[in-house]
């Protein structure tokens, strides 16, 4: 690892909730079309708009970022920290400065998920998208991301295969917290606990920085040479 050649890869994993702690907080107009949206995501036709705008944060146009997570390689060493706060223009303010240092991205799903979602946040906050992030006018091959899960896919867009399932696969260590992703709008509106999402946010982040090495058969890193910033 001291020759790691993948110190300009940045990888990322961010943490969402509800632009509101509830529905009944929207405006009517955003009501209205959540009202509309509801209709296509509810699990049944019991559901009501208030008990699906559990999973608001998971739409750009109806959720807030809450913490961008990054790590990188340095030398045999992964850097790791976590941007977070109520401020949303500015934890994408931060990392945008973070990131001119890097000429590639990595998530899990990020192709999806992280990266659209980060650029539609920057668009509603008045922020200039950075280059890297922008895919506007630039061919598939042109941009700079990777995608651990499209990695895993060689082809294949049938199924989506979580990082939870890939680490276990390859036998890759994560802690067992007491929090996953659908707990991250409870934990950021009623419980008040944004540190502990951070946390959450940063071994994801580690995670797929491990699985990366493990597609290219490299070793993991030792958890003493994991370093939090």
């Amino acid at each position: 690892m001291s020759n790691n050649p993948y110190t300009k890869i940045l990888f990322l994993d961010i943490e969402t909730v509800s632009q509101k702690s509830s529905y009944d907080e929207l405006s009517q107009r955003m009501q209205n079309l959540w009202d509309k949206k509801s209709i296509r995501i509810r699990q049944s036709e019991e559901e009501t708009p208030e008990e699906t705008y559990k999973r608001a944060g998971i739409y750009a146009e109806f959720g807030k970022i809450v913490c961008i997570s990054i790590g990188y390689f340095h030398e045999d060493k992964f850097r790791v920290t976590a941007i977070y706060g109520d401020d949303e223009r500015e934890i994408l303010e931060t990392f945008s400065r973070k990131i001119v240092n890097f000429n590639t991205l990595c998530a899990h799903n990020g192709k999806e998920f992280d990266f659209p979602y980060i650029c539609r946040r920057m668009l509603i906050n008045g922020l200039k998208i950075p280059y890297i992030l922008d895919v506007s006018g630039k061919k598939p091959w042109e941009t700079a991301f990777l995608d651990t899960m499209e990695m895993w896919r060689f082809g294949d867009y049938k199924n989506y295969t979580s990082l939870e399932l890939l680490t276990a696969v390859f036998d890759i260590p994560t802690p067992k917290d007491d929090i996953d992703g659908s707990m991250v709008g409870e934990y950021y509106w009623e419980k008040k606990e944004i540190e502990r999402i951070a946390e959450y946010c940063k071994k994801d982040v580690i995670a797929i920085a491990q699985l990366f090495l493990r597609y290219k058969n490299l070793n993991l890193v030792d958890e003493e040479n994991i370093i939090h910033v």
